[in-house]
């Protein structure tokens, strides 16, 4: 699995495992794509570091990247690429 280091990423939303919103929807009812790129994120709350992998999901004919995985047993981090230009 390759790490992404160019970009920066913002994190989004910290859910339980079934019931999240993220691109307006609740993202475990979409199919996951995997990249097989994964990148470094910290816990917004305890600081932790985590390498998550990188997903791309279909929603309303719009394609959406994020990574994603478990902070704990059931709660998801969810992170969206910051593409914001310095």
């Amino acid at each position: 699995m390759e790490s992404r280091k160019e970009q920066t990423w913002q994190h989004e939303v910290t859910g339980v495992d079934g019931d999240t919103n993220l691109f307006g929807v609740n993202i475990f009812k979409y199919k996951w794509k995997p990249t097989h790129e994964s990148v470094t994120v910290h816990d917004p709350l305890y600081g932790q570091e985590y390498k998550f992998p990188i997903y791309t999901v279909q929603i309303h004919g719009e394609q959406h990247t994020f990574a994603a995985g478990e902070f704990s047993n059931c709660v998801w981090g969810f992170f969206t690429p910051n593409n914001r230009k310095g």
